[in-house]
């Protein structure tokens, strides 16, 4: 989750907020590929999840890399709850999921560097410890109970929120990981065709990526568990979003759908004030209970924008948020299929094509039916698998026109980052698949052998 944001002035008037929005439209030369990926750090011999303190923790990562690796330190309250350096952070999700939001890069080459490097020193500073990483979209094993809770105000104030506006909130929370990529636009019209196909073609990523089939230590029946978790968590900021494809959406629509998602904090000198379900409209007039007659900075709205969790986002970037956490070599293909689609306009023109024509209704069955099947789902003649390969190859088709090659020119372009999709696509099988079949065939059952296997 994000860090407080900073550098904003006052609001002075409705029409800064659009225009908070706008500034992020950046000519074709200047767009970059944020990569973001979060997974679960673990004690490897008791295979239980790191404390936030102690020889074996997240603090012990932290300071780790801070000594080893150059990072500089965030604190809140006193307590290490973050790295940066070099445009890029380490940041903490609830239950202490590492997160690295990378900086914004030219290339899917650079980036993938960027994860390359990261695994390694998180590698370094963890067997020092005794400590394991593995990347997955949900804990297969670990019960909430078993959870820490890092300490950063922002999540204690939004645990208890949770348990009151779905059944799935702490299970986000403190028990999933992901892995995102953020992109640029153009202008407004640039941001709203891709927004629709980001929003459209995201239950194909979460087929693809599908990779969290157990959970509390048994088979769940969804080959995405953390898909699943999202549809009930918290439906005023959650979901498909259908005023997207609406004539006249832009900017100025976001605001508007923003300003009526509930409120969790405002941030105020190093501390989280409890704003929870208040209205952001109100903090506009001044009239914010938590802050009486104080009005909002363009900090409280990018601080806001953060608390909006759809399956895409739209900030001064566009972010897609539809896929599990995974292997490594996941890590890459994640941007390359959406730099793929909307880097290249020819490409992104080919996805829109593919999904215009869906009304809600169908874009809503996807995304459950993904989170369900996988690449092997259905709806209503649409089949997963031909979607996948169709967006798939549109992906490759817009890398092949970018033909950006590597730093040593040996690569002409960034289509071999997608290999694994097109492997799973060849197949029909994605990671969830795999462990299903060892979990059913030579791990008998025994989900602690997932540690041993698919860890960093």
């Amino acid at each position: 989750m994000s860090i407080p944001q900073s550098g904003g002035g006052p609001i002075e008037s409705i029409d800064q907020l659009a225009e908070y929005l706008a500034q992020g439209c950046k000519p074709k030369d200047q767009w970059r590929i944020g990569t973001e990926h979060e997974k679960f750090g673990y004690c490897k011999d008791t295979l239980r999840p790191l404390p936030y303190d102690g020889e074996r923790s997240v603090r012990a990562i932290l300071e780790g890399l801070r000594d080893d690796f150059g990072w500089s330190p965030l604190f809140e309250g006193g307590n290490i709850i973050g790295l940066e350096k070099d445009g890029a952070n380490i940041s903490l999700e609830p239950g202490g999921q590492l997160e690295l939001s990378g900086a914004p890069l030219m290339c899917i080459h650079e980036t993938c560097d960027e994860v390359n490097w990261h695994l390694r020193d998180v590698q370094s500073v963890a067997d020092k410890v005794g400590v394991g990483f593995i990347g997955l979209g949900a804990a297969p094993i670990w019960r909430h109970e078993d959870m820490p809770v890092m300490p950063k105000g922002r999540y204690k104030l939004m645990t208890g929120y949770m348990s009151r506006v779905g059944t799935h909130g702490t299970q986000m929370m403190y028990r999933t990981c992901t892995v995102q990529v953020n992109l640029d636009f153009g202008s407004e019209a640039d941001m709203v065709q891709k927004m629709r196909v980001a929003l459209a073609l995201q239950p194909v990523a979460t087929a693809l990526f599908a990779n969290s089939p157990f959970f509390e230590g048994r088979p769940t029946g969804f080959k995405s568990w953390r898909s699943r978790i999202w549809r009930d968590l918290d439906p005023a900021r959650t979901g498909m979003l259908p005023f997207v494809f609406e004539e006249g959406f832009g900017f100025e629509r976001w605001v508007q759908y923003a300003l009526d998602v509930p409120m969790y904090f405002v941030y105020r000198d190093g501390k989280y004030i409890d704003a929870l379900g208040q209205s952001f409209r109100d903090f506009l007039e001044g009239r914010l209970p938590a802050l009486p007659g104080e009005t909002p900075t363009l900090s409280d709205w990018a601080d806001h924008l953060t608390t909006i969790f759809p399956e895409a986002r739209l900030k001064r970037f566009i972010e897609m948020r539809g896929a599990d956490g995974g292997p490594w070599r996941r890590l890459c293909a994640l941007p390359a299929f959406w730099v793929g689609l909307m880097y290249d306009q020819s490409a992104l023109d080919a996805a829109w094509d593919m999904v215009k024509d869906w009304d809600s209704e169908t874009r809503e069955a996807l995304r459950v039916a993904a989170s369900v099947d996988a690449l092997q789902a259905e709806v209503n003649g649409l089949k997963m698998i031909d979607l996948a390969r169709e967006a798939v190859a549109i992906a490759e088709s817009g890398l092949k026109a970018r033909a950006i090659p590597s730093a040593n020119g040996m690569i002409p372009d960034e289509a071999h980052f997608l290999n694994a999709l097109k492997e799973s696509v060849e197949s029909g099988k994605v990671p969830a698949d795999e462990l299903l079949e060892k979990y059913h065939g030579e791990w008998n059952g025994d989900l602690t052998r997932i540690y041993e296997e698919y860890s960093y």
